[in-house]
């Protein structure tokens, strides 16, 4: 908002590309949100980039667009080679103009790492190569098989500019189709597309030409690329920064964004909270020096206003993409601009429900934002007020509870809310306080700013019991109470044992009492862990951490299955062994012994003995649900691990389902 004052004036600056004027430096970025229906996009999708313009976001670069048959990688991917699209697009991007953003598309080809399940198409690639995206080899392109890709990106891009796109952003970041070209390792060719740098960038060269040809000098061309130092094979910032500059130098390139990763090591891509926060903005500085026409994007982990800001004041970058951050909170540039940062929701750099449903090929969505893909049936992250104000009651505040609590006083309702430990986030807290997990921390303290601006009136230390409750002479109670470790440490891949054997002989431990110093655990523990996910595993580390030596012990093929649908199982796997942590796969408890554990190998039924100072057991909870038959005259709301225990996602779901329906 112009003349408001902000803590953040240099990300709030317009800034101008090909004549569009941008209303801050602020990008949503392209990424796969898998929201298509049948091959177009429809509701869900354009209520997911409308409110991000409402929110704010100078410019939205949408979804990727594969341009060919042999690009096709996600089962929401939109339809290429047609102008079907056309109408259906410009139903997306006329709101979002009117709402005040710049609105492109990104255009792109995979490449060698396709998708056969997808595509049913053979990968097409500069020379034959492998596919690091699922085991397949790929195809060697012949020249008639270039120049259809090149004559494909450009009909492409007049779809765009057809659909209402005020340009398109050309995609060769983690190694994709041009990226492949450009990299001599895997670009073997002997022919003009090959060998010297100018054959290399002869293709994506040719398309950018041909795209400010056909779609005019107003229409905008971003490029989009990615670093990354794992292995040698891949473009080095100095050959990188060389291949911008040539495309540059042709004065149809408007501005260059920066990744990260990519498929030789997809962890680094979307990076989790594992890795460190502005991660391209060193390099970005760097091909500001070299660019004289084209506007540079630092994207990767910016995720707050604050840095954000750093990265534009200090010079690092024309423009910052977040991503992930406005998924969490669509509205992040209005409130940064209206001066209220404080009021964002951060991203927790979890990829639960972002890359965890993309990675399985559902619409993407948010752990701590569950309207994220549910805008045209919720009304965007936004509150209409309840037609008649009532006196809701919330017990427990862990993630059900505390979005229950915060949406129903965004719509108007009186709140209490009920907590029996002295702090709120119950076992969401233990989480936060696992390694590199304040970000957890970060959004507790946000839920409390927001219970004071909304006036919630909260009882800490205060375990509610049903008369506590009738005395208030509730309209509604939310039950949100949470659950609790099996007390009998039930592991389901030995079904005929209804507790853990030799569980009598003491030591042995929830992932929660070992989160709270409560567990005396000694030198060498044994943790089963049977989710595959961060309360099993963050509490390995947090163990090994502390300086105990931690053996994991579970059923499943690999540490962390649950953790691999996020991609951050790939990094966390290097941290425990380093750490001195050793695995166990595909074995089970078969019997504790109070100094040790016999385990059992389930693929040849063989029993060792392990000695131990101490057993954590990770394997599923029970629902903690002491009042809902004591008010069952009440109109109440069973909701979150209370209904039955799961992740944090769907906690913060319910919560916000709820106080919607109140």
């Amino acid at each position: 908002m112009p003349g408001t004052e902000t803590r953040h004036p240099r990300l709030m600056t317009p800034i101008d590309l090909r004549g569009h004027r941008l209303r801050n430096r602020i990008v949503f970025g392209a990424h796969t949100a898998n929201m298509s229906d049948l091959g177009l996009p429809g509701p869900r999708f354009g209520a997911y980039l409308l409110e991000r313009a409402l929110g704010g976001a100078a410019m939205i670069v949408a979804e990727p667009m594969p341009v060919h048959r042999t690009g096709v990688l996600t089962r929401g991917n939109f339809l290429h080679g047609t102008d079907e699209v056309i109408p259906h697009f410009r139903k997306v991007t006329e709101p979002v103009k009117a709402a005040g953003a710049v609105i492109l598309q990104q255009l792109y080809h995979i490449g060698a790492h396709g998708d056969s399940d997808l595509s049913f198409a053979p990968h097409w690639g500069p020379s034959g190569g492998p596919s690091y995206h699922d085991s397949d080899g790929s195809h060697a392109m012949t020249e008639a098989e270039i120049e259809e890709l090149i004559e494909a990106h450009v009909a492409a891009a007049i779809r765009c500019r057809k659909g209402g796109f005020q340009g398109v952003e050309v995609w060769a970041a983690y190694h994709s189709l041009l990226d492949q070209f450009w990299t001599p390792w895997s670009n073997r060719r002997t022919d003009r597309w090959g060998g010297s740098l100018e054959n290399r960038t002869r293709m994506s060269r040719t398309i950018i030409e041909g795209i400010r040809r056909a779609c005019g000098e107003d229409f905008i061309i971003g490029l989009a690329i990615s670093i990354s130092d794992s292995h040698e094979v891949l473009l080095q910032r100095e050959a990188l920064a060389e291949i911008v500059a040539l495309h540059d130098a042709t004065g149809h390139v408007d501005y260059v964004t920066v990744g990260h990763g990519g498929y030789l090591d997809f962890e680094r891509l979307m990076p989790t909270f594992l890795y460190p926060e502005k991660l391209t903005a060193p390099f970005t500085e760097e091909l500001k020096t070299v660019v004289r026409h084209a506007k540079v994007t630092s994207e990767a982990h910016v995720r707050t206003p604050d840095n954000a800001e750093s990265i534009i004041a200090s010079g690092q970058a024309d423009l910052v993409s977040i991503v992930r951050g406005q998924i969490a909170d669509p509205h992040l540039a209005r409130k940064t601009a209206e001066g209220r940062a404080g009021d964002v929701r951060g991203c927790l750099s979890c990829n639960q429900m972002c890359w965890g449903r993309r990675s399985r090929d559902y619409w993407i969505s948010c752990l701590v934002n569950p309207s994220a893909g549910r805008e045209f049936e919720w009304g965007g992250d936004r509150f209409t007020p309840a037609a008649k104000p009532r006196h809701i009651v919330v017990v427990g505040a862990g993630p059900a509870g505390l979005e229950a609590a915060r949406a129903a006083a965004e719509r108007g309702h009186r709140v209490d809310l009920f907590e029996a430990q002295p702090r709120i986030g119950g076992q969401f807290r233990l989480a936060g306080e696992q390694p590199r997990r304040a970000q957890i921390l970060d959004l507790l303290d946000w839920y409390e700013r927001q219970f004071e601006r909304l006036q919630v009136r909260l009882h800490l230390n205060s375990y509610a019991e049903a008369a506590d409750i009738r005395a208030l002479a509730p309209d509604a109670v939310v039950l949100a109470t949470g659950s609790l470790p099996d007390e009998t440490f039930f592991q389901r891949w030995l079904p005929g044992a209804d507790r853990l054997p030799g569980l009598e002989r003491g030591h042995v431990h929830a992932p929660e009492e070992v989160m709270r110093r409560e567990a005396r655990l000694g030198d060498h523990v044994l943790l089963y862990d049977e989710g595959g996910n961060w309360r099993g595993l963050g509490t390995a580390w947090a163990m090994a951490e502390r300086g105990h030596r931690v053996t994991i012990v579970t059923p499943e093929p690999f540490i962390g299955k649950e953790l691999a649908r996020t991609s951050a199982d790939i990094a966390l796997r290097p941290r425990l062994a380093k750490l001195g942590v050793t695995f166990l796969t595909e074995h089970l408890i078969a019997e504790w012994h109070g100094d040790g554990a016999t385990l059992r190998n389930m693929l040849t039924g063989a029993e060792t003995r392990h000695a131990a100072t101490a057993l954590v057991m990770s394997t599923t909870n029970r629902a903690f649900d002491p009042l809902s038959a004591d008010l069952a005259d009440l109109e109440t709301h069973l909701i979150g691990d209370a209904a039955a225990p799961r992740q944090a996602p769907y906690a913060f779901h319910e919560g916000r389902k709820v106080a919607l329906a109140l």
